[in-house]
């Protein structure tokens, strides 16, 4: 797993230990763990809301990109975790 900034086509920003797994053609291949949206300047909130899962599968298709998550923005995420 690798933690990676995800660039929601929605333009929703997330952060999570993203793992890719296999799946059959239009099944959910990203295994999301501990996913939190990014939102106000790098302030944390749980994702999705209103449920205690910290495992979320998605589709590679909702996905416009992944990138490494700034230091500060990984420090956040990393004392959210804790």
């Amino acid at each position: 797993m690798a933690l990676q900034l995800i660039v929601l086509k929605s333009e929703t920003l997330l952060v999570a230990d993203v793992e890719e797994v296999g799946a059959e053609i239009g099944e959910p291949d990203c295994k999301l763990t501990n996913v939190f949206e990014v939102v106000n300047d790098e302030e944390l909130k749980q994702w999705p809301l209103y449920t205690d899962q910290r495992i979320c599968m998605m589709s590679s298709e909702s996905i416009l990109t992944l990138v490494k998550p700034s230091g500060k923005l990984e420090e956040t995420y990393n004392n959210r975790i804790k």
